[in-house]
């Protein structure tokens, strides 16, 4: 009888399918929990996102002059044919997070070997920062998403890979695009500097047809004579996409303690609409790694966009930190080259003991596991029962749906900061008319939030909608005019 050898065994051929489906179907309950269930609830700037989507008009081009316009564009197409809920708001960007993480998947695939890139998918779907922006009903998702498909799309034009006509017809429709939100021009000008000075690349690109790059080029023209227009009629937008903070000069000392609260400070960490540290500390020490590894590979394409990357960011980041979710991918291309070299460290080691090298998996394995388990562990506890975090998301929106509204109409009142908001739910409700106002109604019943109430003196309250919070629990009031 022969030997088996493990390279027989069904599970050991399909590893890798069996892999990425895993982290897929992982990715897609992930998300679903995230956008259902935690937080479960919309923060401060996913309501001001929500009155800017139903602001936009296009018979009015000044009101398209936003950052982040596709985002909103493509989340006014779920709540006109959805309605507004809290999961339709943020469903565009658990979408849009879909996406981003087939694209991740796709491009660690094609930047490392298959065994690594499952590594580091799996860390990714399961980091906090990810699940939070993939959830939140705010542009934050595209930083990501940009930042993926140019990447990969770059990546798959230089390589030897089939359908190079796809991809670069797909890259010259995603640079434009990206523009539109802040900082992804840094990244558009990193490729372009690595596409000059790296030798492959401008090989690839001498080989190009002329005609065929004139084409792309007007594609590319098209796409972005829109973005040009909206910068002319507001210049402050321009400056938005840049990174530039409103406020001039910027505070660097604060600025830099942020970035390190941010990153860095695991000794007091920070709880409220975002929980700092945004990645543990496993994972900072595998980006110090990966980094390391990036300056001895200096010499490779990637190496180069890479670094330009950083070097045009990091001062971007010091006068405005409040964009640090553009750096999830290149530190998550990082992490996944620290992951790399103590894989490849340990098979140095020892090149042909088959024992030794199975039992170097098991510290990486352990090393994986608590970093997954501890970022969902860490998110999901975090923002559903810490208490900082939990009251920084209102379920206002869900108690209105159901236990406020009537079946035919319903008259809110609501205070002046407010209104912007409801005006929106209002505007892409479903069935019920709303009619929202910042006074009481001279006749009729009609409903107050809890804010509202405390200026309404007349009528008689017959119904208190509450949730489970110890403090500031009564959100809706009920009212019967007398």
């Amino acid at each position: 009888m022969g030997k088996t050898l493990i390279t027989d065994f069904y599970i050991y051929r399909w590893r890798y399918a069996i892999g990425y489906t895993t982290v897929i179907l992982a990715f897609v309950l992930l998300l679903l929990f995230a956008g259902l269930y935690v937080p479960g609830g919309l923060n401060d700037r996913e309501m001001q996102n929500l009155a800017t989507t139903a602001g936009i008009n296009f018979r009015e081009p000044e009101s398209l002059t936003i950052i982040n316009a596709p985002y909103y564009l493509f989340q006014k197409l779920f709540l006109v044919t959805l309605g507004v809920t809290t999961f339709t708001i943020k469903l565009p960007s658990l979408v849009v997070a879909f996406a981003t993480g087939i694209g991740a998947v796709f491009l660690l695939r094609r930047w490392f070997r298959p065994n690594i890139a499952v590594l580091a998918s799996t860390i990714m779907v399961t980091t906090g920062q990810f699940l939070f922006v993939a959830q939140s009903g705010t542009a934050s998702i595209s930083y990501i998403l940009w930042a993926v498909w140019l990447l990969l799309a770059a990546t798959m034009i230089t390589s030897s890979s089939r359908h190079k006509r796809f991809w670069k017809v797909l890259f010259f429709i995603i640079m434009p695009l990206s523009l539109y939100t802040p900082l992804s021009i840094y990244l558009v000008l990193a490729i372009i500097s690595a596409a000059l000075l790296h030798p492959h690349v401008r090989h690839v690109l001498k080989r190009m047809s002329p005609v065929h790059l004139a084409g792309l080029g007007l594609i590319s023209a098209a796409l972005i004579a829109p973005l040009a227009y909206l910068i002319y009629l507001r210049p402050q937008l321009g400056l938005q996409l840049l990174g530039v903070p409103e406020q001039w000069p910027p505070n660097f000392l604060v600025n830099a303690q942020e970035l390190v609260q941010q990153y860095l400070n695991f000794i007091a960490p920070q709880s409220g609409s975002l929980m700092t540290p945004v990645l543990g500390l496993g994972s900072i020490a595998l980006i110090f790694i990966g980094a390391w590894q990036l300056y001895k590979t200096r010499y490779t394409a990637r190496s180069y966009t890479m670094t330009a990357w950083g070097i045009l960011l990091v001062p971007i980041l010091f006068i405005n930190p409040t964009y640090t979710t553009i750096t999830f991918v290149p530190f998550l291309l990082l992490l996944a080259s620290g992951l790399n070299f103590l894989l490849r460290s340990w098979y140095k080691m020892f090149p042909r003991n088959p024992y030794a090298r199975i039992a170097g998996l098991v510290p990486l394995v352990v090393l994986v596991s608590g970093l997954v388990v501890s970022g969902v562990d860490r998110y999901v506890y975090g923002y559903h029962y810490d208490p900082e975090t939990a009251k920084s998301f209102s379920r206002d929106l869900t108690l209105f749906n159901h236990q406020v509204k009537a079946k035919d109409s319903i008259q809110l009142v609501v205070t002046n900061e407010e209104k912007p908001f409801y005006d929106a739910v209002a505007k892409y409700n479903k069935g019920s008319k709303i009619i929202v106002m910042t006074n009481v109604p001279a006749k009729g019943g009609f409903a107050a939030t809890r804010d509202a109430h405390m200026t309404v003196n007349t009528g008689a309250v017959t119904r208190i909608i509450t949730t489970g919070y110890s403090s500031e629990g009564d959100r809706f009031y009920i009212y019967k005019n007398q």
